[in-house]
């Protein structure tokens, strides 16, 4: 690994400054992909902050961000993360709801975490493997919550094709079934917050959730990379399950 230049075999800036940008060499069976990933993460302020706070990824400044624009993660809420590996979201939802109790006089809220794959135990938050797609599945998610729920939250999407138009199909669908388990356990009010990506399939997606929820609006926060498509759906007061049955 060697350092761009401003080091002391480079030349300084125009301002006197060093470019103290990482860069990654070449290595052998390294694809130049690998090497342009590696670079981003080594200079990505996020990741580095999330080592300093000790978050499991970058992602978590995501869900943050968007919640201290919107204000869904109160003390008290009782929260589903839906494919929630490996975990960010879950531990800044642990300490925005109070899940741990830690602050005195405050209701004390409840984290759900569910993904296909086993994820590390976090401090605070209930983590389970299950398919939210089977049968079945949002009785369960009821059943460990001790209730309905007032937010449920997915930074899932599916795993890349390398093609742009199909993954984009991709992951609207698993937007949509994330926000059918969500009209199921979500209590009236509740909060429904999902990943996608723009490209203009998610028209139906956005109208269903415009019927079923005061406000719905798509937000891309400061943390999410500026050459992502990414965006992220907040929609806020949900109507209740009998709103999803629209009249002939």
């Amino acid at each position: 690994m060697t350092k761009a230049p401003g080091s002391r075999e480079g030349k300084s800036s125009g301002r006197g400054q060093r470019d103290l940008r990482v860069r990654v060499k070449t290595a052998k069976g390294r694809k130049l992909s690998s090497k342009l990933w590696l670079e981003r993460q080594l200079n990505d302020p996020y990741v580095a902050r999330a080592r300093r706070e000790g978050y499991r990824g970058r992602a978590a400044f995501k869900i943050l961000e968007l919640d201290d624009k919107y204000r869904f993660l109160v003390p008290g809420a009782r929260v589903v993360d839906l494919g929630c590996a490996p975990g960010g979201w879950c531990q800044v939802a642990v300490g925005r709801v109070n899940a741990l109790g830690e602050k005195s006089g405050k209701p004390v809220g409840k984290v759900l975490g569910i993904d296909l794959q086993q994820v590390d135990p976090i401090a605070g938050a209930e983590i389970h493997q299950l398919d939210f797609l089977s049968e079945g599945a949002d009785e369960t998610v009821k059943e460990w919550l001790g209730g309905p729920a007032d937010v449920v939250m997915s930074d899932m999407a599916a795993a890349s094709s390398g093609h742009k138009g199909t993954d984009h199909l991709r992951i609207v669908a698993l937007v949509e079934a994330a926000a059918g388990l969500a009209f199921d356990v979500l209590e009236p009010g509740g909060t429904f917050v999902a990943k996608v990506l723009a490209g203009g399939a998610e028209t139906e997606m956005q109208a269903m959730l415009k019927r079923n929820f005061d406000k719905v609006a798509n937000v891309k926060p400061p943390a999410s990379r500026s050459d992502s498509s990414e965006k992220f759906v907040v929609a806020t007061g949900f109507h209740g399950r009998r709103a999803d049955v629209q009249p002939d």
